[in-house]
């Protein structure tokens, strides 16, 4: 489908105002984020997402607004993985809490750059390569099934090949220079931690794109509705981290929840040619699958899941 370029415009520049506002406005002065304050975000972010929908609706028809539902709740649900990933890297580097807000904002604006060029990527292979849709439903199966047999999540930054690079041309603090990504020292600009954790966090967001494009590439092919359901799924996903870091370990069900998800969708892809899985359905699985995850992680709560072997603590500096 076919969109004007003054549409396109006029939901960028929404996208922009409110990462200003949001950047600006409420979080000019650096602090550490309340869970209050987060639940807040969260919420002002799930509204927006679902008045966009309506007007959708309005705009391109019931079927159009279906297709963008089902791809919002995909990609917020498989951007819920993105938190455990955030924790880690702050963890791992360190990060103060005041100052874990830049680092995502930053870190968010980033992905929504790169999201846009793997729509158009993705759209365009389809389009031209139509035996494409098999790899990626394959692809999709193969990290589905992988994300279910992984037992514990963990971070490497050192491996991280971006980040090599990074260090090879760039001199590195030791230590953070408040919340600045860079600070200037004999005339000379040198980068400091916090500008590392955005490498990791920006070369993190590819990986995790390479499942959520194609897994939203099985619902519709309209690259403004999986923009603009990757945007606000995305944009949501910095409130989501503070109001839900903290308690996300009692979630352990949620990443069988997600391996189900990807595979789902995977099946869908592959199967396209010989039988269309409606949209409805496709919803109400994602939405029953997640409830599930939950619930089963509520109701089986894992063994001393408030504690953690002695090595694995990080170390007080």
């Amino acid at each position: 489908m076919e969109h004007s370029l003054t549409l396109w415009i006029v939901f960028n520049a929404f996208i922009v105002a409110m990462l200003i506002v949001d950047l600006v406005v409420f979080h000019g002065k650096e602090h550490e984020e309340s869970i209050k304050e987060a639940l807040i975000w969260t919420g002002v972010w799930i509204v927006q997402a679902l008045l966009f929908g309506i007007g959708v609706y309005y705009y391109m028809g019931g079927s159009t607004a279906l297709d963008y539902y089902t791809g919002y709740l995909i990609e917020k649900s498989l951007s819920v993985d993105n938190i455990f990933v955030f924790l880690l890297v702050f963890t791992y580097f360190k990060v103060p809490a005041k100052y874990q807000h830049k680092v995502l904002f930053w870190g968010i604006f980033g992905a929504l750059v790169m999201r846009l060029l793997f729509i158009f990527t993705g759209v365009a292979l389809l389009e031209r390569f139509h035996w494409i849709i098999y790899v990626f439903g394959g692809f999709l199966v193969f990290t589905g099934i992988k994300l279910a047999l992984e037992k514990d999540k963990e971070v490497h930054p050192e491996k991280n090949p971006v980040l090599k690079l990074v260090r090879r041309f760039i001199p590195i603090t030791k230590s953070y220079h408040g919340s600045n990504f860079f600070i200037k020292k004999m005339g000379r600009r040198i980068a400091t931690p916090m500008f590392v954790v955005l490498i990791v966090i920006e070369t993190t967001d590819v990986v995790f794109a390479l499942d959520s494009i194609p897994a939203i590439l099985a619902i519709t092919t309209d690259e403004f509705i999986i923009y603009s359901s990757n945007a606000f799924a995305i944009l949501g996903l910095r409130a989501l981290y503070f109001a839900l870091a903290g308690v996300m370990k009692l979630f352990h069900y949620l990443h069988y929840g997600l391996s189900m998800i990807l595979v789902f969708v995977g099946i869908k892809m592959l199967i396209a040619d010989f039988y269309h899985i409606p949209t409805p359905w496709a919803l109400g699985f994602v939405a029953l699958t997640l409830i599930a995850s939950v619930i089963a992680s509520l109701l089986f709560p894992k063994e001393d899941e408030n504690s953690l072997p002695v090595e694995e603590i990080p170390a007080e500096e």
